[in-house]
Parts: structure tokens; C-alpha cells; sequence
């Protein structure tokens, strides 16, 4: 699940540089228990400067940065299809400055060097040779105009088996869905095929293998993915056409019943920490479980739910672009400038980096997810569905959205729904301690063996 693009900045004075800061940039994003690579592409045209990043373990490279500036020695850049912004000086030929994504922030340097990787301990990655078939295939989205590129996994080279697409969360996602060390999907798939289940995963586009633009994406995008995904596998002698099946996790979540809908003959749909609740409530309730979580006040809690509120609803009114990018603007002025102003930072970082969160909340992925009410799709599924949350997520509200997903099955008349709270993980489906995200690089649990098999359980029941 994408988080909300962090309204609390930490921004600092610097001196003035006249260098060249044009070239390639290695940083090393050290978070509680993973390491993860980045590097960024910088690009000078005249006075304005463009980039790119990479993030290697992801299989992501090339994603254009959407913002990026360079001044007084401050480096500023963002990506907010995965809530990202960084800010840094520039000394001593390298950039120290501070990552923040989802509310959360990290040191992280950029020099020329290149970094060293220490590989965290992930127990229940799989080791070849695997007792089953693995292929790497390709398939195209035509009316994308994208190849996607992916493993298709079979209990063995020979037969017709059930399949289950697996649809990734937010963020340029690998096939494996890798974060922070951890390969969910590369997990979920051994685990389902070993129980006799194929498994299509697949580089999201413009990721890994696949062609395509990720930074312009929306998840209407993402869902003709895994609809041209439904329809590669129609075309292969090993796949019963009849047993087809979409699972999602979090954004994917959205995802899979979006591409259902569209596909009457789908067999079934998995809900993994899913949405089932409209946008703009789904940020707000998820900013609030994780400053409360964070220790927040209840009081500064509640006034930051009317500051998001207020956000969301200048973002997605109208139709005009420019006018709700000015709306929202002007909102974050009122409401978090002068705090800004209060800690000495110079207005010209604050009018820099309030231009940035205003690009962010209104660019395309964000005006789609927070109009997009998932109860209006699940009415019209007919198909079986399983829809499971971790007690402890404080990204998807298990409560509120398990609730809102059964509601809307039952509305539509769908009486094949089952929905569960799995007792002690976190949004990643892990046994967690704190289950905060920043506890998600540390745990050397994957994927809980107890939610592998309420899935894989569940699905073999759907299409004996």
C-alpha cells in the first residue's frame, strides 16, 4: 500500500557550492535489518536538472524522478508514485542528507563509490534445485503497447493445473515483490506450486524486465497488466482455463478485483491486505494508526486528520490539474508553513519542498487511488473471495477494510466471501513484535507459514 506522502520534512541550512554534480550517484539505504542500494542519474540542461533512479535488489532501474533540484548546496529530489523524497547537502564530493518514505525517515549518503551489500538472513527464500518447473516467460499488453516479463512456475513441466496471478503492492515492484530484503511473492509461490497450485508473477512495467512507464501509472494501469497477465495464461497447454485466479497484496489488492470484474471467468480472487474502503478514508485512517503507533498525541492526530482531509478533498476536485495542484498548495502554505518558518528554514526551502508535496498528492497514481472506492468493484464480483489482514497492519486497517469488503460482496449477493484478521502479523503477513514499519527489514520471517497455508488451503478448496 502506497503511504502518505510525509507532511513533517526535516530540512537543513547549507553552504552555497558551485560544482558539478552531473553523473552517477551510489547510495547504500541502510534500514533496520536490510541494506538496500540506490543510484541516482543526474542530468543538467541549462539551469534545470533531470534524474533517474535505481534500486538494483528491486530489479528497478531507469525510474524517472519527477522532481529534482540543486541549489545552495542542497540536493532535493522526489518520487511520489512510491511516497519518496530525499533532501541532502552536498560536502565533500558526496551527498549526506535524509530518505523519507511513508512517514519514515533515514540517513542516506550518495558518493561515486560503489556500495557493498551485506546479504540479511531470509530463511524461507528457496534454494535450486526446486522440486517443480520454472520458465521465464514474456506476454504483451497490447493496448499498453508493453511486454511484461515474468517466471511462471508449474507443480511440474507436464499436466494442467490451477493457476493464481500474483498482483504487487505500490512502488516499482519486482516480481518478487522484493522489500527490504524480503521476496514475499518468491515465497507465496513456492509455497502455493509445492501444494500443487502454478503461479504467474511478473516485473511491473518499466521494472526488471519489463517495458512500459511506471512513473505515469495509475492502478487502472497496473490492472490492464494483469488483465493482458489473465489472458497469457489462456493461451498456455498447461493452464485449465477454467481455474484461473488473481491474488493481490495491498495495492494489488485493488487490483486483482478490478481485472475480475472485467473477466467473469475468473475462479476466484485473494484479497492480501487489500483495501476495501474508499481513498481518501483509507489515508487517514492509515495516517493515523501509524502516528499513533509512532507515539503522536491524540491531539496533534486529530489535526492532522483535518489537514489530510482538506488535502484529499482540494486534490481530487474538479477536473483541472493545475488548479487542484495550486489548491492543494495553498493549503500546505497555510497549514504547515509557518511551522516550517518557526524551526529558521529559509522560505525558499519551504516553498520547494511544499511544491514537491503538492506534486505528489495530485500526480495521476494519487488522484486515481484516493477517487477509487473498491466496494463499487467487489459488488460485482460473482467469483469466490478470500480477503485476509494481519491484526497488527497499520498500513490497510484490518477492521475497516475486512468489514467494508464483506459488506460489499453480501450487497452484491455474493455469498462465496471469507474474510480474516490473522492474529500477531503485520502488514507483510509477518510475526512481528513492534509491527511497525520499520521492524519489516528486521524480522527474518518472509511470509507467515501460518497465512501460506490459510491461502494455499483455501484456493485448493476453490478449484477441486
Amino acid at each position: 500500500m502506497k503511504n502518505c506522502l510525509s507532511l513533517l520534512f526535516i530540512l537543513s541550512a547549507f553552504s552555497l557550492f558551485a560544482q558539478d554534480i552531473t553523473g552517477t550517484w551510489n547510495g547504500l539505504l541502510k534500514a533496520p535489518g536490510a541494506q538496500v542500494p540506490l543510484a541516482i542519474h543526474i542530468v543538467k540542461s541549462g539551469a534545470t536538472y533531470t534524474g533517474t533512479m535505481d534500486s538494483p535488489t528491486q530489479g528497478a532501474t531507469g525510474i524517472p524522478l519527477k522532481t529534482m533540484a540543486f541549489a545552495n548546496g542542497n540536493l532535493i529530489f522526489t518520487l511520489p508514485e512510491a511516497g519518496i523524497q530525499y533532501v541532502g547537502a552536498f560536502e565533500n564530493n558526496a551527498f549526506k542528507g535524509i530518505f523519507s518514505q511513508g512517514g519514515n525517515t533515514l540517513p542516506l549518503d550518495f558518493s561515486r563509490n560503489e556500495q557493498k551489500v551485506e546479504k540479511p538472513l531470509r530463511p524461507q527464500e528457496p534454494v535450486k534445485p526446486y522440486p517443480y518447473h520454472e520458465e521465464e516467460v514474456t506476454f504483451k499488453n497490447d493496448a499498453a503497447g508493453i511486454t511484461l516479463a515474468g517466471t511462471l512456475t508449474l507443480p511440474k513441466k507436464e499436466g494442467v493445473f490451477p493457476v493464481v496471478i500474483l498482483v504487487t503492492g505500490s512502488g516499482p515492484q519486482d516480481r518478487n515483490e522484493e522489500l527490504l530484503g524480503h521476496k514475499p511473492f518468491l515465497v507465496l509461490a513456492d509455497h502455493l506450486v509445492r501444494n500443487g497450485i502454478a503461479v504467474l508473477r511478473y516485473d511491473d512495467r518499466g521494472v526488471g524486465k519489463s517495458t512500459g512507464d511506471f512513473s505515469t501509472a495509475t492502478s487502472g494501469d497496473f490492472a490492464s497488466d494483469a488483465g493482458a497477465a489473465f489472458s497469457y495464461l489462456k493461451t498456455r497447454k498447461e493452464i485449465n482455463k477454467k481455474k484461473i485466479g488473481l491474488m493481490g497484496h495491498s495495492e494489488g489488492g485493488i487490483i486483482a478485483p478490478m481485472v475480475a470484474e472485467k473477466n467473469a471467468d475468473a475462479a476466484f480472487v485473494v484479497m492480501l491486505a487489500g483495501p476495501g474502503i474508499p481513498g481518501t478514508e483509507q489515508m487517514v485512517l492509515q495516517n493515523y494508526l501509524m502516528g499513533k503507533a509512532d507515539g503522536m498525541p491524540e491531539e496533534e492526530l486529530t489535526k492532522l486528520g483535518t489537514i489530510n482531509r482538506k488535502l484529499y478533498d482540494a486534490a481530487i476536485s474538479g477536473s483541472d490539474p493545475k488548479a487542484a495542484k495550486a489548491a492543494v498548495r495553498d493549503i500546505l502554505n497555510l497549514e504547515m508553513g509557518p511551522l516550517f518558518a518557526s524551526k529558521g528554514i529559509p522560505q525558499s526551502e519551504i516553498n520547494n519542498s511544499l511544491e514537491m508535496q503538492a506534486a505528489g498528492l495530485t500526480s495521476p497514481w494519487y488522484i486515481y487511488f484516493l477517487k477509487h472506492n473498491p466496494a463499487a468493484v467487489i459488488e460485482k464480483l460473482k467469483c469466490p473471495i478470500l480477503a485476509l489482514n494481519g491484526e497488527k497492519d497499520l498500513q490497510v486497517a484490518p477492521t475497516a477494510n475486512l468489514e467494508a469488503i464483506k459488506r460489499a460482496a453480501e450487497k452484491g449477493g455474493n455469498k462465496r466471501v471469507t474474510v480474516k484478521q490473522l492474529p500477531g502479523l503485520n502488514h507483510l503477513f509477518q510475526e512481528c513484535t513492534t509491527c511497525l514499519i520499520s521492524e519489516y527489514g528486521t524480522l527474518e520471517q518472509t511470509f507467515s507459514p501460518a497465512a501460506l497455508n490459510e491461502i494455499s488451503g483455501w484456493i485448493s478448496k476453490q478449484v477441486k
